[in-house]
This record gives C-alpha cells, sequence and structure tokens, in this order.
C-alpha cells in the first residue's frame, strides 16, 4: 500500500494497521481451517476459543474485578439506550442521567419511552461544552442507576473522573473512549460501547457488567433484550457477530502490545496535545469549542473565523489526503477524531497542516 488516509472519522474509525494486515493473512484459512471464521460455526470449538479468549483479553486490559460478565450483542449503543431501563428499571424506580449533550440526550429519550426519568445535572446551559462537575450530581434515593456519557463524540467533551454513586450502580456510556486509558471498573455497575471507535468494526457491542444486575430480567421483556439471555448463554443465544468479535480480540492484542492501558493513555494525550496547542496558539485563529477542563483526547472539536473558511479548510484538508474532519451536520465546525488507532504521526500531520493553513490565511 501507497499510503494510507489521514483517518480522522468519528466512527467507523481507524484500525489499527496492524490489526488489518494480521485478518488479511487469516482471512481465507483461519487457523489451518480451511475456512475463514467468517464461515464456521460459532458452536464450533475454534470460534468459540476465539469468543472465550476475547473476554479475557478486555478482562485483563481493564483490570475487570470477580463479579463481572462480558457480553457481545448487537444492535449498537443505540439498542442498549433501551435495553437498560427495560432491564433495570423497577416499579417505583427513577432512571437518573447526567445530561451532557447529543448522546446523553438519545439515551433520556428512549429511558422516557420506559418510565420515569430524572436529570441529575446538566451543561445545557453553557451548550454542552462542559462536563458537569461531580458536585452537581444529585441522584434520588429511589434511582435504578445513574448513566453517564463518558464522552460526547459531538461536542468533544469528556469526564475526567466518575461520581461515587454508593449503592445506586453507575452506568457508562463508553463508546467513544472506551480503551482509551485506565478505568476503575469497580466504580461501575455496567459499561457499554459500540466498537466502532476504539474496539474495532462496526457490528458488536460490548457490556461489562455486574453479574448481579444482569443475572435475573423481567419476564415481559421480549428474549433478546433481556440481559439474562446473553448472561446464561454466554453470548451464543443467537449467532454472534463473529468476525466482528475476531477483530476486537486482535485489536486487544494490539493495545496490549502497545504496553497496555497507562502507555495508551500518554500516547493519546500526546496525540490529542499535539492538536490542542497549535488551536490554543494560534491567536484566536483557531478556537477550540469545549472548555478546557472539559477537553476530549478522543474528538477535538474547534471552529475557525467564518464558515466560509472552514469549508475551506475542510476542501483543502480533503485534498491532501484527510478524512473526517468535518463537524457533526447537528453542530458543525470541525472535529479530529483521534481515537487509539490514530497514529501519532497523523496528528502530527494535521498540526502541520493548521500551522500552514493559518499562515496562509491568517
Amino acid at each position: 500500500m501507497s499510503k494510507r488516509a489521514y483517518n480522522f472519522n468519528a466512527g467507523p474509525a481507524a484500525i489499527p494497521l496492524a490489526v488489518l494486515e494480521r485478518a488479511q493473512q487469516e482471512f481465507v484459512d483461519f487457523q489451518g481451517s480451511g475456512m475463514s471464521i467468517m464461515e464456521m460455526s460459532h458452536r464450533g470449538a475454534i470460534y468459540e476459543g476465539v469468543h472465550n479468549e476475547t473476554e479475557q483479553l478486555l478482562k485483563k486490559l481493564l483490570n475487570v474485578p470477580a463479579g463481572y460478565k462480558v457480553l457481545f450483542l448487537q444492535g449498537g449503543a443505540s439498542t442498549q439506550f433501551a435495553m437498560i431501563p427495560m432491564n433495570l428499571l423497577g416499579q417505583g424506580q427513577v432512571a437518573s442521567y447526567v445530561m451532557t449533550g447529543s448522546w446523553a440526550d438519545k439515551a433520556i429519550k428512549e429511558a422516557k419511552l420506559i418510565g420515569e426519568t430524572h436529570i441529575a445535572a446538566s451543561s445545557e446551559a453553557d451548550k454542552f461544552m462542559r462536563i458537569p462537575s461531580l458536585d452537581e450530581i444529585e441522584i434520588p434515593a429511589h434511582a435504578a442507576y445513574l448513566h453517564v456519557t463518558s464522552n460526547e463524540t459531538i461536542e468533544g467533551t469528556q469526564f475526567s473522573s466518575y461520581p461515587d454513586t454508593g449503592n445506586v450502580p453507575l452506568i457508562g456510556d463508553m463508546s467513544s473512549d472506551i480503551l482509551c486509558r485506565p478505568v476503575d471498573v469497580s466504580k461501575f455497575g455496567m459499561i457499554y460501547a459500540g466498537a466502532q471507535k476504539n474496539l474495532g468494526p462496526s457490528g458488536v457491542t460490548v457490556v461489562i457488567a455486574r453479574e448481579d444486575l444482569i443475572a435475573e430480567s423481567p419476564k415481559t421483556i421480549p428474549t433478546m433484550l433481556r440481559y439474562d439471555t446473553h448472561f446464561k448463554n454466554n453470548s451464543l443465544y443467537n449467532t454472534p457477530p463473529s468476525f466482528s468479535i475476531y477483530m476486537v480480540n486482535q485489536t486487544l492484542k494490539w493495545l496490549e502490545e502497545q504496553g497496555g492501558l497507562a502507555a495508551v493513555e500518554r500516547n493519546n494525550r500526546e496525540k490529542a496535545n499535539l492538536i490542542y496547542n497549535t488551536i490554543d496558539n494560534s491567536g484566536g485563529f483557531y478556537k477550540g469549542c469545549a472548555q478546557d477542563s472539559s477537553r476530549s483526547i478522543m474528538n477535538i472539536t474547534f471552529r475557525l473565523q467564518s464558515e466560509e473558511l472552514e469549508k475551506q479548510f475542510i476542501k483543502e484538508t480533503e485534498v491532501a489526503g484527510f478524512v473526517g474532519l468535518k463537524g457533526h451536520r447537528s453542530v458543525g465546525g470541525l472535529r479530529a477524531s483521534a481515537y487509539n488507532a490514530v497514529p501519532h504521526v497523523t496528528c502530527q500531520a494535521l498540526a502541520t497542516f493548521m500551522a500552514d493553513f493559518q499562515q496562509k490565511n491568517g
């Protein structure tokens, strides 16, 4: 391959080149079986070995304590928005949410279809350009859980730390920042994430949950929407997205090779700082969207002095081989999604381009 794109797509996003190359080598004949992993039975020993190894790799990387189960589900985080209240919101309880932006809003709207909801804290007054401080969060005594969106991809904000919720389970949508840094899983009742940003390709959703929360689901819920269905069947009740899970397996091995999550976090912060420093040192030519204390190391959002200049920026970056820098259609502006698999050299190339663009147009 002569040249890889400078891929800043928000999702589906970059996958490590080494992972793609390994998958390419094993694509036609997996482990000498004469079949691709996409062709073999999910009940067979070869696939089940990959399936179970993937769970163990994830537990090891995140240092998941005993009493938690990893599920491999389908339907993306959007299906989890409904499954969580369907399974966990009991009679006389309220589903509590921290309102941080576009994805938190989607989760809340789904929960409202199921039962009573509560906003524990909100940054709407600041146009969601910050994460509420932990002391702003108020959890009702009858809360079934507190839900947080750890990283808002559209606004470019990220929790730097998480609340202590006591006996109320803390649930985290980590779709866009899982594995970008170490996390104390024991603080959470459940963590969930669509794979297509930091875990691998689209098609599989990972749930890491306390076993006591998912061991028994209400009998009124359809079978496939019950956590206990998947818990009791090791995520093999129906045909799983086997190739996506295999790709997650390879991505987890790649993360181990990088030195684990502490090393991954250092690299991610270095990459993000290349771009944030360019913004901050531009004398106002570029302007970061998120407040400094809430800036995401995964999704870097910024504006230029006019929409016309932003359009010119996008056009010139595309010619130069950059992909995915246009901001979400709901907010406009510019966004660089620097997920784990985005190489340091790609972020350096963007910082250099930004400096050159300012010199020509400032």
